[in-house]
């Protein structure tokens, strides 16, 4: 991947719960990002607020030195569950076949995965992806999605050659 193309992430924990001492979901996250030779740009814990939420989203896209922003909690069918919601108030482009592919695997392994209401979707030059809150979430779905993340980043950044 060429230095250009370098995925530039920030993690976003979800939740109304969670803190820097029990954020195990957005650690795993984190980990497994610089794991794949990720550049964590920021990692950072937002209410489930939908307002709070949107306006995070919406600032962190504008910034030139992100391209990829994943998200973890929030997803599910809780009153307080607004992630996908905040997410598609901010997205131009919905990226569809990347909350599929999730929802589809991690069905082989729990089905619980059906319940997942996470969305994926562009912004500017920015992806933006939904995961799970559980950290066996975050795993199995990164896993999915993984190898497509370097072609998805390099395509937004302007790199049309395949």
């Amino acid at each position: 991947m060429a230095n250009d193309d370098k995925i530039k992430a920030i993690v976003i924990t979800v939740s109304d719960t969670r803190n820097e001492g029990n954020d195990i979901s957005g650690v795993t996250l984190v980990g497994l990002l610089l794991a794949f030779g990720a550049e964590i740009i920021d990692k950072i814990i937002v209410s489930d607020d939908f307002e709070d939420l949107r306006n995070t989203l919406y600032s962190l896209t504008e910034r030139e030195d992100v391209n990829l922003i994943i998200t973890t909690g929030g997803t599910g069918f809780a009153p307080r569950d607004n992630t996908p919601e905040a997410t598609r108030a901010v997205i131009e482009k919905e990226a569809n076949g990347l909350a599929e592919a999730m929802r589809l695997d991690t069905l082989k392994n729990t089905p619980m995965a059906m319940l997942s209401r996470g969305i994926c979707g562009i912004r500017n030059q920015t992806l933006i992806i939904n995961l799970p809150g559980s950290p066996k979430g975050v795993s199995e779905c990164f896993d999915v999605i993984k190898d497509v993340l370097p072609h998805a980043v390099s395509l937004l950044g302007g790199n049309a050659n395949h």
